[in-house]
């Protein structure tokens, strides 16, 4: 009988345990990645889930970015998805480099003749990347932009829980992502 109390003591630690706070990871910096290869970046990317934003309140499913190096040192970007009526959306825009990061780059999608106008320009941060380039997230530093981006239409569960695990340590409030992918 003695040697059952102490079991039955852990037995009753297990609930309390169940309901104890779970130690937060170490936070991350928000920052971009160093070094980004563009012509490695460049192709296309399947999106598998974003935080809400207006721009992409129209977008049910087959939401893509393609990225193209241009002469000048930008990247063409043209944004498509499938909207609630079968038809692509589809933005056209390019990417500047932003900062001492190559992963800093700023967007826009205003036309060219509005370029001078510091607030068409939007924040698009590689935070990171597969080294061969099959997955990447990309944020902002308001952590008001996050997207979680592969080269395949799906992504393995366990590869975007650590991806969505380190996004929260950076700041970003993963609660609200938006699933535009089924996971495997």
């Amino acid at each position: 009988m003695r040697r059952l109390v102490p079991s039955l003591a852990c037995l009753a630690l297990l609930p309390a345990m169940a309901f104890a706070p779970v130690r937060a990871a170490d936070p991350l910096p928000n920052v971009p990645v160093e070094a980004l290869d563009l012509q490695q970046y460049a192709g296309e990317w399947h999106e598998i889930a974003h935080l809400p934003m207006f721009f992409q309140r129209q977008c049910v499913s087959d939401i893509t970015a393609t990225y193209t190096p241009r002469a000048d040192g930008t990247v063409g970007v043209r944004n498509a998805c499938r909207t609630e009526d079968g038809e692509m959306d589809v933005s056209e825009g390019v990417a500047r480099p932003a900062g001492d990061a190559e992963g800093a780059l700023e967007v826009r999608f205003a036309p060219e003749w509005l370029s001078w106008v510091p607030f068409v320009w939007g924040d698009y941060w590689v935070l990171e990347h597969d080294p061969q380039y099959r997955w990447a997230v990309v944020g902002s530093p308001s952590l008001d932009y996050l997207w979680v981006l592969s080269r395949e239409p799906t992504m393995d569960r366990s590869l975007f829980e650590q991806l969505r695990t380190r996004a929260l340590a950076r700041g970003y409030p993963v609660d609200e992502l938006v699933m535009a992918a089924e996971l495997r």
